[in-house]
């Protein structure tokens, strides 16, 4: 078994729904901008999305999940003019539609090829992020923008990323803590002790080849490291902030979970019974009214129109 799972703390509702996005969509990577990165997507996606203007997670048909993380220290650097430009917006949700394997990833993406975009979000935050993707065959790679400079970190056992710090400085803070071999952990909802509970949890987790079974372990973990929801939340530190939702990717079977905090269970969506083949619509799984699914909800998505606005149909690929 391989799955995955994130928790995505943020300061109020990003109004989040899920989309089924299928191949064959041509996308722009930065809206109305000639000079734009243009490519149509390889691969069917199913994400969560925030503030319906960008993707934030999510797993694809060919196995590989995408997470989107918050980093107040992102630097993407002056754009170079002989560089195509990317929205962050869109960045997880190239990903997805693009790589099947984390190795092709970095291989492709690693090469430091584009411009990042940063426009602000609808509450004026700037949107400083980092991604962590994963494979089917346990394979994992976080991408961060340093100093102007993208790093990548690739290794089956970078396994755990949070907000902060860099993914460098968590490494060298969780070696530390490893070795007390969990005879005390830092408690605070930080960012650096989260990291160092979920690594020593994740390290010493239940084993098992049970899907079901592994979901709930990664679950449980998750859970262990949120944030309660709180009566106030601090606007200049978005990376200490309550856990709104929560998600989980089997990569080995192509499901997707979800979890609001504010409902009362989980649900999940099979990426098998999802029409993600090229010329299929895009659909839309609607959140933001309260409604609670249960079981499985490939049946419940909806015809929709896709927040990418220059999202079309097409044939061809300039990426």
């Amino acid at each position: 078994m391989v799955a995955m799972g994130r928790t995505m703390d943020w300061m109020e509702d990003i109004k989040t729904d899920l989309w089924a996005f299928p191949a064959g969509i041509k996308r722009s990577g930065n809206s109305n901008d000639p000079k734009s990165l243009i490519w149509t997507s390889k691969y069917g996606s199913i994400i969560a999305s925030g503030y319906n203007i960008g993707t934030t997670d999510g797993i694809n048909s060919e196995g590989l999940c995408a997470n989107l993380l918050y980093l107040s220290t992102t630097d993407y650097g002056k754009p170079k003019a002989d560089r195509k430009n990317i929205s962050i917006l869109i960045w997880a949700q190239y990903f997805l539609d693009n790589y099947a394997t984390v190795a092709e990833a970095v291989e492709d993406f690693g090469k430091d090829s584009f411009n990042m975009v940063a426009q602000k979000l609808p509450n004026k935050a700037e949107p400083t992020v980092h991604l962590a993707i994963a494979d089917k065959t346990g394979d994992n790679a976080i991408f961060e923008y340093v100093d102007g400079k993208l790093i990548v970190h690739h290794n089956k056992a970078y396994n755990v990323m949070t907000n902060e710090p860099t993914y460098e400085k968590q490494l060298t803070l969780n070696a530390y803590w490893q070795n007390l071999k969990g005879l005390f952990l830092p408690g605070t909802i930080n960012p650096e002790d989260r990291f160092v509970r979920a690594s020593y949890f994740l390290n010493n987790a239940k084993k098992t080849a049970n899907s079901e079974e592994a979901i709930a372990v990664v679950f449980s973990i998750m859970r262990t490291v949120s944030v309660p929801m709180m009566e106030e939340t601090d606007p200049v530190h978005p990376n200490i902030a309550a856990t709104i939702w929560r998600s989980a990717a089997d990569l080995k079977n192509d499901v997707y979970f979800f979890e609001n905090s504010e409902r009362p269970n989980v649900f999940w969506v099979d990426l098998k019974k999802c029409d993600l083949k090229k010329g299929a619509p895009v659909k839309k799984l609607p959140l933001q009214q309260g409604e609670i699914y249960a079981e499985e909800v490939s049946s419940k998505f909806i015809p929709s129109t896709s927040f990418f606005l220059q999202d079309t149909s097409s044939t061809h690929s300039t990426h």
